[in-house]
């Protein structure tokens, strides 16, 4: 048969798929996303991002799904580019249409604790008092979390869970609790895939933050090092990832700044809170700044599909790539 006709029949079907697929997730999707608006901040393209975008990058992961063992995906990109929403709309169109059973984590759910990191910022640097970077998370706890779920003698896990409005981790009893084993994981977090960088590229500032607070380059070759060493092995464990593209860091700042904002409405009647300043999230993105820029480049040769995001927070194009 002509490759041309077996490329246009494929594609027809996959077409008619992925329409099918949407007539059935639309509603559970809509309607989560209308939870995550705020009056002044709207979803654009809500269709169009559901069905040309997440329902292909759907179809890719059930294909490689194995029912021996979980699938373990990894979704990586920078503040506030969306990944909490993309993965909870990848995890309810993967349930709903494929019935697959998806466990959704985040690596800042696996945080240090306030106490562990301020002995961290005793010992280490007075900067890893702040979470964010590598080297503020607790690899082990992640090792052991991929080991028992990848476990044949599958058990019930707990795993643990960050509140970022007190900074810090909550108690036992309000852990995600894992009652059977997943088919398919998905890890998301900014850092997730980052590569180290060489001994001569930490040595230049790119902010004021390492200008003032790091002369010595103390903090940033530590957290170098956790990535070339714990989180490398960590992220051996994924079987794909999936990378959200922002153009530029400048995008990243203003992304994160009406995320605090959307934390700020949803947690506004209640004490106690650690929500940051137009300022603290300036300062706090600056920590975030070297790695994050460093992953423009590595993580579009590492990732598996790659999510190009214009610069008003819209999937603009997919790639995937050939693995």
């Amino acid at each position: 048969m002509d490759l041309t006709i077996q490329w246009i029949r494929k594609s027809k079907n996959s077409m008619k798929l992925a329409a099918e697929c949407f007539s059935k997730v639309k509603k559970d999707c809509l309607k989560f996303i209308s939870s995550q608006e705020t009056k002044r901040d709207k979803f654009k393209n809500k269709d169009k991002m559901i069905k040309s975008f997440l329902i292909p990058v759907s179809f890719w992961i059930s294909k490689r799904t194995n029912k021996k063992k979980p699938l373990m995906i990894g979704l990586a990109g920078g503040q506030g580019s969306g990944k909490t929403t993309i993965s909870s709309i990848l995890t309810l169109i993967l349930q709903k249409y494929f019935k697959l059973k998806v466990f959704k984590v985040s690596i800042d759910d696996f945080y240090k604790t306030r106490k562990d990191r301020k002995l961290l910022s005793k010992n280490k640097h007075p900067l890893l008092m702040t979470r964010g970077v590598p080297g503020t998370h607790d690899v082990d706890l992640m090792l052991k979390f991929f080991k028992k779920v990848k476990s044949k003698n599958f058990k019930n896990l707990t795993v643990p869970k960050f509140n970022k409005a007190i900074d810090d981790r909550c108690k036992k009893s309000l852990w995600y609790k894992l009652k059977s084993k997943p088919d398919v994981v998905i890890f998301e977090g900014w850092c997730v895939g980052a590569k180290a960088q060489t001994n001569k590229q930490l040595k230049k500032p790119i902010n004021s933050l390492e200008k003032v607070y790091d002369q010595g380059i103390k903090w940033r070759s530590y957290v170098n090092n956790q990535l070339k060493t714990k989180y490398n092995t960590l992220f051996k464990q994924l079987d794909g990832l999936l990378y959200l593209k922002a153009k530029n860091f400048n995008i990243l700042k203003n992304w994160r700044l009406k995320q605090e904002r959307k934390l700020w409405v949803q947690t506004k009647n209640k004490k106690n809170l650690k929500i940051m300043s137009s300022g603290d999230v300036i300062n706090f993105m600056q920590t975030y700044q070297r790695v994050t820029q460093q992953m423009f480049k590595d993580a579009l040769k590492s990732s598996s599909v790659i999510m190009n995001l214009n610069s008003n927070h819209q999937i603009q194009n997919i790639k995937f790539k050939k693995k």
